[in-house]
């Protein structure tokens, strides 16, 4: 049976990861430790020898919304060590057991993809960008492949905390005009954790409705559209 490690899948994405593996008859194990913890995942390593996973997919992050400004050295290195820590660790530790046709996922952001105010958060998934591709290099001779999904505006615990003011804003750039939902992303995870993505690796796919494929131009757009 094929298996896959999963962070942060206490809920959102991660949840949605599971349960979708799951009916499909993937053995999950779902991690409870602290993603910035070295020895955590050398303990998870450990305990996998005898019976490797075919994959691995890094939900577990974390936001700050503070602007450049504002932001403090403490929670800048705190949500870069959750985002991008986190998912390295992981694959330092678990690659090492991986054969050929496994897969690494991470989770990034459309945030990875523009200029988005929370500095913190920005940086760390511009920076988790950089891991994957590195990590497609390093791994793709042994047969691993590496990837990175990009969600948009997902509703989800994390953005459930967000201002009205930033939910309509999201809404208002995405051209299908609604929110993701989790299951739409872990469809997506899904599919490069499968035989099916095969041949794809290192490659970064926005699950966003569109948002990031506009460059800001939707608005200028929806300004100059007839109202007839």
């Amino acid at each position: 049976m094929r298996r896959v490690v999963v962070t942060g899948s206490e809920s959102g994405i991660g949840a949605a990861v599971v349960t979708l593996l799951r009916a499909e008859s993937i053995d999950v194990l779902r991690t409870a430790f602290d993603v910035r913890d070295e020895a955590s995942w050398s303990d998870l390593a450990e305990s996998l020898r005898d019976a490797p996973p075919r994959g691995l997919v890094n939900c577990a992050g974390v936001t700050w919304r503070a602007r450049v400004g504002a932001v403090t050295v403490a929670d800048f290195e705190r949500v870069q060590a959750v985002n991008v820590l986190g998912p390295l660790l992981g694959i330092q530790a678990l690659a090492p057991l991986m054969g050929p046709g496994a897969s690494i996922v991470n989770v990034g952001s459309v945030a990875a993809l523009q200029g988005h105010y929370p500095v913190a958060y920005t940086a760390s998934k511009w920076s988790l960008r950089g891991v994957t591709r590195a990590a497609a290099l390093e791994l793709g001779p042994r047969g691993i492949r590496v990837n990175i999904v990009h969600p948009g505006f997902i509703d989800t615990p994390m953005t459930a905390t967000a201002p009205p003011a930033f939910r309509a804003a999201s809404l208002a750039e995405s051209p299908l005009g609604r929110a993701g939902t989790p299951a739409e992303v872990a469809a997506v995870i899904a599919f490069l954790l499968s035989d099916a993505a095969s041949y794809v690796t290192g490659a970064e796919i926005p699950v966003d409705g569109g948002a990031s494929s506009h460059g800001g131009a939707k608005s200028v757009s929806d300004a100059l559209r007839d109202p007839s």
